[in-house]
């Protein structure tokens, strides 16, 4: 399959015109692109947005790419029922990368004193934001003890020509990585890849065991090898297809202010690692699309969140909840983070706990879990909010853990400590009220009928 974003985007226009939305009028990268993105995500098709125009730049920009779930599940070729096991399925089949001699995205270099990264249309989306941000940026690095390659979203702030401020704050692998770097005294080399195909950067979203690099996940969701090309001044390997690559060196002993930036839970944070990454070169294919990730608690910023933790979620309840149907982490209400609803035939009482315990474990960002049966759509809240409405008593059904850990992210967390809730709101086994129903015939006809007094 192609592995390029252009492509992407080309076959989505032909393909699925109404969820790609071409802007061809003058838009400021100051707030303007982002007002209209949000405009845009609150339409039914949630379109791609492609901005022909961003001021100051002679790049076309792309955003809203990855906010739709249906969109999500035509990139993989299935149903959006299907989606959360397609992409469970594929992340258990690895597929190593293979690299090779030559990359598009070197079709136009820049190097040292002649970058100015101010050329790509870099957004300031909000006016509590400390400037301009990269916000689809795949930093990739290597390990500087097993060589091992990570790679994943970091924000990075405008600072300079060919400096940009970078927070590592998920302290994952990325931030290791620097952390035996600057202790070998040494700056961490890396590369930061801009535009890349939906599911390399679905890929680069998740969580992989000891001993798997992601560049082996993103094969397995593209069920083929991610083609690599090398970085020019930087011992780097970055997908091929990537649209602008920009390569340098996470300084050693630098900290500089970074942020505010607005984060996924819709307020501005401060919080940050505070590195500083400077530029040796700029890359970018003929025609590049520069690719922005709407900041805040836009659809797609909690898209990229909410869709991970549903296949981690799916796996982890799969290993104890034998009729398990679905798990959702809410975009809207629960920001991609907070909220997890699951739906299961519960065959024994106090399945439904056990389910709740077994998400609160495994992630600390959520606080709230919420267990009903499997005659509920889980991905309709006002049916969920029915369930606990109907099902749940709750001296019987809601518990509390205080003290637990949390997200210094959460505004309401005192020093990333946070309390969480879980409810049951499935039925009780044995009797209980019959929920009501009416016979599908009926369903049908009245539906044939309705179409034809107000068609």
């Amino acid at each position: 399959m192609s592995q390029d974003l252009q492509s992407f985007l080309k076959r989505l226009k032909k393909e699925c015109p109404e969820e790609f939305l071409e802007v061809k009028e003058s838009v400021s990268r100051e707030f303007e692109a982002t007002a209209l993105v949000m405009e845009a995500e609150r339409l039914p098709s949630c379109p791609a947005v492609m901005f022909r125009d961003i001021t100051g730049s002679d790049f076309t920009m792309a955003a809203n790419v990855l906010a739709h779930r249906p969109r999500l599940a035509w990139a993989f070729g299935t149903s959006g029922e299907r989606l959360v096991h397609e992409f469970k399925e594929r992340i258990q089949q690895p597929v190593p990368p293979k690299v090779l001699n030559d990359a598009p995205f070197q079709e136009n270099s820049l190097l040292d004193e002649s970058v100015d990264l101010g050329r790509l249309p870099i957004l300031t989306h909000f006016e509590q934001d400390g400037g301009p941000y990269v916000t689809a940026g795949l930093v990739v690095a290597r390990d500087p003890q097993s060589g091992m390659s990570t790679v994943g979203f970091h924000r990075m702030q405008l600072k300079g020509p060919r400096k940009l401020g970078v927070s590592l704050h998920s302290r994952r692998r990325m931030f290791e990585y620097f952390r035996r770097s600057e202790e070998k005294g040494e700056s961490l080399e890396a590369a930061v890849c801009i535009g890349v195909h939906p599911l390399v950067s679905l890929g680069a979203l998740t969580l992989p065991p000891a001993g798997t690099e992601k560049f082996a996940l993103q094969g397995g969701l593209l069920q083929e090898p991610l083609e690599l090309a090398r970085c020019t001044t930087v011992d780097v390997d970055v997908p091929r297809w990537s649209e602008i690559v920009i390569e340098g060196r996470i300084l050693k002993d630098v900290r500089e202010k970074e942020g505010p930036f607005g984060e996924f839970t819709g307020y501005a944070s401060s919080r940050s690692t505070e590195n500083v990454f400077e530029a040796t070169a700029l890359h970018y294919r003929n025609g590049a699309v520069y690719q922005d990730i709407n900041g805040g608690d836009s659809m797609e910023h909690c898209r990229c969140l909410s869709m991970p933790r549903e296949v981690e979620f799916t796996n982890v309840l799969g290993k104890t909840i034998p009729n398990l149907k679905a798990v959702h982490v809410p975009v809207r209400s629960g920001i991609g983070s907070f909220h997890c609803y699951v739906s299961m035939r519960k065959t024994a009482e106090g399945q439904g706990k056990q389910a709740i315990f077994s998400v609160l474990g495994a992630d600390h960002y959520v606080k709230l879990v919420v267990v009903v049966d499997d005659d509920v759509d889980i991905f309709d809240e006002e049916q969920v909010l029915w369930a606990i409405a109907t099902r749940m008593q709750a001296n019987r059904d809601v518990f509390i853990v205080d003290e637990a850990m949390g997200t210094l992210l959460d505004p309401s967390a005192t020093d990333a400590i946070t309390a969480k809730m879980g409810i049951d709101a499935t039925k009780p086994l044995g009797e209980f009220a019959s929920t009501l129903s009416i016979e599908p015939g009926a369903v049908e006809r009245a539906r044939r009928l309705m179409g034809k007094l107000t068609g």
